[in-house]
């Protein structure tokens, strides 16, 4: 029986979530409280800590279902203390 290692699979760590265009702030609720920040090349990028890959996922849903094309999704490093914090436009 084949076995797949997970030794070096992180569950929680903090994401920055690439998206194109920009979201307006009231969309911070809806994605539970992430930093949002629109960028001034068009896109926005949703960052923050994600607890384990089942939250992961549910985050990634949610960006299907407002219909926001997604650019990129990256694990920048474990968890972080820093608290979300919202990036005006």
């Amino acid at each position: 029986m084949n076995e797949i290692s997970t030794s070096g699979y992180r569950e929680a760590g903090w994401y920055e979530i690439g998206l194109k265009g920009h979201l307006d702030s009231r969309w911070t609720a809806w994605f539970d409280g992430l930093s949002l920040s629109n960028e001034i090349d068009g896109t926005a990028t949703i960052s923050g800590p994600v607890v384990d890959q089942a939250a992961l996922r549910g985050l990634l849903q949610k960006v299907r279902d407002i219909g926001v094309p997604l650019i990129s999704v990256i694990q920048v490093g474990d968890e972080q203390a820093e608290a979300p914090t919202i990036t005006p436009r």
